[in-house]
């Protein structure tokens, strides 16, 4: 997915810069960077942080950068952020989002102006230099900004630094969060509200639809009025923001609690000795479903997370299967001869899970009752990369639904993909079934979609649930 934060300041704002950016490290696993605009212009530094903390691999840099304003990016995906020189002027940029369309904005700069991209491996071009590209087409910044809200098919958020201050503008249905903090001196836009916490800044706002703001270190105002339409990434509850993080006005772990707590309704006769989160996401869940259910919570699985980072980091599918179970370390007398309800965020492929099961039952588990915290996952998302995903064929929901259909055909129908999604069918139980029996658990249930958007607390209308019923 991704995040950027940035900060303009009464002081050096370094340090705050290099914590700020580290707090973002769970949204993304590929690069990290950040810029300073310093008195001789940007000094900017960007390191791959695939196989080591977002720490380790700027402490070195902190010494030679100095500088009241700066903004910095961790990335699921290209190198920033960057440094532009254009009509509007020098400025440093930073995204977070998904552009689905970006060979027609390509070809579309290429024919109408005198335009060059530098490509990366394999002739790729970086997403963020094509953002700056539609910015430059504009009257200026901010006709430059709304230019890309309209012209991205996705989602696009963005951070541009420029010698007089930041502009943040959201992206166009408020799919990504962005948030703005105060301290005494000066301001801060950030995707995560707690990254800045512990610098001094305090939560203000959170900015609307493709609302852009600009901060200066004496004041924040709104430049580019929001519009009313918001489909805000319902995953963010579900999984992808951190637990102290606050979207919309509902705090992550509150909402995950809730979850929890919901889901346990559907277990009242279950018989089991303790109820267990897939560390680190299902935690909150866990302990919300424990909490109703009053089964005793335990860890029967403990996260080594000392040097292991996130499962899904590496690029290859075995090697984040191989890494997720190398975190993983079974407490035997925990395990053997008990029944536990495993709750985890969400079930994608199923891969790992289904490993972690396999791990529990040979550690001596006598049963395990899985419990998904969100609906079956039908659809790749269209505006984060929030798994990597190649095609829908690689989510376990596509392969089973083929299977019991009898199809080959992959481009399955709408109608069909709705009666499999509906809770309520005799198609959505089949494959609820079929799932269980291919990843061997003793009993699956995933939460529903009413009651996840019901723990989530927010306006149905304003959420995005596309992954789970394909409503944009």
């Amino acid at each position: 997915m991704g995040g950027v934060i940035g900060f303009v300041s009464k002081k050096d704002c370094v340090m705050d810069l290099f914590f700020g950016t580290d707090y973002h490290s769970h949204l993304g696993t590929k690069r990290g960077g950040m810029c300073v605009l310093q008195e001789d212009g940007f000094n900017r530094t960007i390191h791959n942080i695939e196989n080591g903390p977002f720490r380790s691999k700027f402490e070195e840099d902190l010494e030679e950068m100095k500088g009241k304003m700066g903004i910095g990016a961790i990335s699921d995906g290209d190198p920033q952020p960057l440094t532009v020189y254009s009509r509007q002027g020098d400025y440093a940029i930073a995204t977070v989002g998904r552009i689905n369309n970006k060979d027609e904005l390509v070809d579309k700069l290429l024919k109408d102006r005198p335009t060059q991209f530098m490509s990366m491996s394999g002739g790729a071009i970086n997403n963020t230099e094509l953002v700056a590209a539609i910015v430059s087409t504009g009257r200026d910044i901010i006709d430059g900004i709304r230019k890309v809200q309209d012209k991205v098919d996705g989602s696009l958020t963005m951070l541009i630094l420029t010698k007089e201050g930041l502009y943040a503008a959201r992206d166009k249905y408020g799919r990504t969060p962005l948030i703005i903090g105060e301290s005494e001196d000066g301001y801060c836009a950030a995707s995560e509200s707690f990254a800045f916490i512990n610098l001094g800044y305090q939560y203000k706002r959170e900015l609307g639809p493709a609302e852009i703001a600009f901060l200066t270190a004496d004041a924040e105002k709104t430049i580019g009025e929001p519009q009313e339409g918001m489909r805000i990434c319902s995953f963010l509850w579900t999984y992808f923001g951190y637990t102290t993080s606050i979207y919309e006005g509902r705090n992550v772990e509150l909402v995950r609690n809730e979850n929890g707590e919901l889901l346990a309704e559907f277990d009242e006769d279950l018989d089991v000795d303790y109820v267990a989160g897939v560390p680190d996401s299902g935690v909150p869940h866990a302990l919300g479903y424990a909490n109703k259910s009053r089964v005793r919570y335990a860890r029967p699985l403990i996260k080594y997370s000392t040097t292991w980072q996130r499962s899904f980091m590496p690029q290859n599918q075995k090697a984040r299967e191989h890494v997720a179970k190398m975190k993983l370390v079974p407490v035997f007398q925990l395990i053997n001869g008990k029944k536990f309800v495993l709750i985890d965020d969400s079930i994608v492929r199923g891969t790992q899970l289904s490993e972690t099961i396999s791990y529990l039952l040979s550690a001596g588990a006598e049963e395990i009752h899985v419990r998904s915290a969100c609906p079956p996952i039908m659809y790749g998302c269209k505006f984060h990369n929030f798994s990597r995903s190649v095609s829908d064929m690689e989510l376990i929901t596509r392969r089973t639904i083929c299977e019991l259909e009898g199809l080959t055909d992959t481009n399955l129908p709408r109608a069909l993909l709705d009666e499999y999604a509906d809770s309520t069918t005799e198609k959505h139980a089949a494959m609820i079934e079929e799932i269980r029996k291919k990843l061997k658990f003793d009993s699956l249930k995933f939460q529903t979609l009413e009651n996840t958007v019901k723990a989530i607390g927010v306006d149905p209308c304003k959420l995005c649930t596309y992954c789970w019923n394909g409503k944009e």
